[in-house]
């Protein structure tokens, strides 16, 4: 298989079953920028972060491939093969989230993003993460779209957050609070 196919030399690209679209799609909007969620997973996943992160960082790269998958299908299709996220992801995410939090202290104010280099990359994928999940809205405004990737694109965001928290603990590093300009920093 080559990499290069010249097919989109013209700003067009292929659904899975074949329709062209541009590029500019908003289908190709969103598994565009899923795909640069899961990017920015792999670097997380590369830092020195717990092993039990690294290990929820794969699976959830794995399901990030099944969104991107699903909405890359052309929609009514059904003589091609696509997963499916199942609510398991979902539940999965909300029990990472859960066991992080227990080790974490009580959110009391909003927090800046920053402490460490591992925590900051996660706040950059959790706003990409929000991105996606607007941009999948926008695709299901006008097609049918699972509507498990946006519960499961909205829990990420939320695991994501979560994350970014309990690295910075991990790494020893403060939190710092946001403090509107009328109180004192």
């Amino acid at each position: 298989m080559k990499i290069y196919t010249k097919t989109g030399d013209k700003g067009t690209t292929a659904l899975m079953g074949g329709v062209r679209v541009s590029k500019h799609h908003p289908r190709i909007e969103a598994y565009g920028t899923i795909d640069e969620l899961n990017s920015w997973l792999g670097l997380i996943k590369d830092q020195p972060i717990p092993e039990s992160s690294k290990q929820d960082l794969l699976i959830i790269q794995y399901r990030l491939f099944e969104a991107g998958s699903l909405l890359a299908a052309e929609p009514g299709n059904t003589k091609i093969w696509v997963p499916e996220i199942k609510l398991d992801a979902i539940s999965q995410l909300e029990n990472s989230i859960d066991l992080m939090e227990q080790s974490l202290p009580p959110l009391q104010n909003f927090i800046l993003p920053g402490g460490h280099p591992a925590s900051s990359y996660t706040h950059i994928a959790r706003c990409v993460c929000r991105r996606a999940e607007r941009l999948v809205v926008q695709v299901a405004d006008s097609e049918q779209v699972p509507s498990e990737i946006l519960v499961f694109l909205n829990r990420l965001s939320d695991y994501l957050f979560v994350l970014a928290r309990f690295i910075s603990a991990h790494f020893g590093a403060d939190e710092i609070p946001w403090k509107p300009r009328s109180q004192k920093i």
